[in-house]
C-alpha cells in the first residue's frame, strides 16, 4: 500500500493533479470540455512526460541511479530541469489568458521545486510531501478566495487526510524521516499559497 500511494502520488504527477483539480473544482470548471481536456494534457506534457523523458536519459547515462532520484546528491539537476518545466507551463497558462491566480499555481510550484534544489544541496527533503502540499494549498486558495464551483471544504479534509496518508507511506518505505516529510509539506503548502494569494 505504501508503494502503491508513492507512486500514485509521485512528485512528477502532482502538477497534473492539481491543474485537473482547478477546471474541475474552481469557476473554471464552466469552460467547454474540449479546452478543459486540452489545456490539462498539455500541463501533463509539460511538467509530467517531459521531464520523466529527461530522468530517463540521466539514467541512461547513469547520472541518476532510478527514476525517483532517491539518492540526495542526484537531486540538483533533475529540479532544475522540473523548474524549468513548469514556468514554461505557467507561460503556456498565461498564453491561454488563464487567469493570474491559476498561472501563480504553477509559478508556486516552479519556487517549490527551486527551494527544494537548494536544500537538496545539503539535507534531503521530501519531494512527495512539497508536491502533495502544493496541492493542498491549491485547494486552500481556491476555497479561500471564494473561486470554488461548490463547497471545497470536504474536498480539503480529504486532501489533508491523503497527504497523511502519504507522508506514513515515506516514512514506513524509510525513503525520509520525519523532520524530511514535515519539511517537505511545509514547503510545499507555503510557496505555492503565498505566491497565489500575493501574486494572483
Amino acid at each position: 500500500m505504501a508503494g502503491f500511494l508513492s507512486t500514485a502520488l509521485s512528485p512528477l504527477l502532482m502538477p497534473t493533479y492539481g491543474v485537473f483539480l482547478t477546471l474541475w473544482v474552481s469557476v473554471l470548471c464552466l469552460l467547454p470540455y474540449g479546452t478543459r481536456v486540452a489545456v490539462l494534457l498539455v500541463c501533463m506534457g509539460i511538467t509530467c512526460i517531459i521531464p520523466l523523458i529527461f530522468l530517463s536519459v540521466l539514467r541512461h547515462f547513469k547520472l541518476v541511479s532510478d527514476l525517483h532520484v532517491e539518492v540526495r546528491e542526484q537531486r540538483f539537476i533533475p529540479y532544475l530541469f522540473a523548474a524549468l518545466c513548469y514556468a514554461v507551463a505557467a507561460y503556456y497558462l498565461y498564453y491561454c489568458h488563464s487567469p493570474q491566480w491559476f498561472v501563480m499555481f504553477m509559478v508556486g510550484s516552479m519556487i517549490t521545486v527551486l527551494v527544494m534544489a537548494l536544500i537538496s544541496l545539503k539535507w534531503k527533503i521530501s519531494a512527495h510531501m512539497a508536491g502533495i502540499g502544493g496541492v493542498v494549498a491549491l485547494i486552500y486558495e481556491i476555497h479561500a478566495m471564494g473561486l470554488s464551483a461548490f463547497d471545497l471544504l470536504w474536498l480539503l479534509c480529504i486532501t489533508v487526510i491523503i497527504a497523511g496518508a502519504l507522508g506514513s507511506a515515506r516514512l514506513a518505505l524509510r525513503r525520509h524521516n520525519t523532520w524530511q516529510v514535515l519539511a517537505g509539506v511545509v514547503v510545499g503548502f507555503v510557496c505555492v499559497s503565498l505566491t497565489m494569494r500575493l501574486l494572483g
